[in-house]
């Protein structure tokens, strides 16, 4: 079971962070509730259009966001995957693969970085289906990994 941290402990370490990483953290939270407001409100259709355009999984520009960049980029695509996954443990709301996914491809387009937004599934004994989501960047596993063993993709929005 997962211990719960108190709220003082939690601003403690917040105001441990520098003046940076508190932005990106803040921009991270708000843009994971407004993903999930996204997947509560419109069909998947109108959230798609906003992810780019699906490509089936060995289209090259899948590959062209898994390869290195220089080291700026890959540095800004490390530091919001850890922004967004550090902020999802946090919202008062589930944040799971599919809105951290969405939260930090708008943070990488907002700053000019291109990146693969990947869908799988595999077969589970739990579920009829397991689906999961995953994004790269800049040759970085920006979020959703390690991805699930038995996970097939089955395309990305590039």
């Amino acid at each position: 079971m997962r211990r719960r941290r108190s709220w003082k402990s939690k601003a403690t370490r917040l105001v441990q962070v520098d003046w940076r990483e508190r932005a990106l953290l803040a921009e991270a939270s708000a843009q994971l509730l407004a993903a999930r407001l996204r997947i509560a409100i419109l069909p998947f259709r109108t959230i798609a259009k906003d992810l780019g355009t699906f490509v089936p999984p060995a289209d090259s520009r899948i590959a062209a966001a898994r390869a290195p960049a220089p080291e700026d980029l890959r540095h800004a695509a490390e530091k919001i995957g850890w922004a967004v996954t550090r902020a999802a443990v946090h919202v008062p709301f589930k944040a799971v693969c599919l809105p951290q996914a969405m939260a930090a491809h708008a943070m990488l387009k907002r700053r000019g970085i291109g990146s693969a937004v990947h869908f799988g599934a595999r077969r589970s004994d739990e579920k009829p289906i397991d689906a999961h989501a995953w994004l790269d960047a800049a040759g970085v596993e920006v979020t959703g990994y390690p991805v699930a063993a038995g996970m097939k993709e089955i395309g990305a929005f590039v």
